[in-house]
Parts: C-alpha cells; structure tokens; sequence
C-alpha cells in the first residue's frame, strides 16, 4: 500500500485536502515531507504523510477525528 503526501487545511469545520505525492516506500514518503515542509509556507496548514490503499481511504483517515487518551485522573 503506499504512502501519500497532503497539504491539510482547515477552513471552519472542514478539512481541504489536496494531494501533493504518491510513494511505495515510508523512506521516500518522509524525505519528501521534509522536504515541503521547509518549502511551504505552513501558516494555515499541514504536510501530512498517510498510509492507504487508495487515496479514498487515506482522505478518509486524514478526515476522521482521533480522540484523545482517557484520563483517570489518577496519573502522578
């Protein structure tokens, strides 16, 4: 499956997401990230590196919303 490369931005409620590349290798997924995220200006988004089977399923990744850990309140 391979790796695919987004600039995410936040407008509102909303997640626009535009593909910036596609590698079959973690290695050259995370060179190239570095790489934009010197060159981008990241004011108001991200460079972002998901592993999918398609680019459905990694925009589908990248648009779900993860929950935090619990908390017990009991942590010292």
């Amino acid at each position: 499956m391979p790796y695919y490369i987004y600039r995410v931005s936040q407008l509102g409620p909303i997640k626009q997401l535009d593909k910036l590349a596609e590698f079959p290798v973690f290695k050259n997924a995370s060179d190239e990230a570095k790489r934009l995220r010197k060159e981008i200006d990241l004011t108001n988004c991200q460079v972002k590196i998901i592993f999918g089977e398609n680019e459905f399923q990694a925009e589908e990744a990248l648009r779900t919303v993860r929950e935090g850990d619990p908390r017990t309140g009991e942590e010292s």
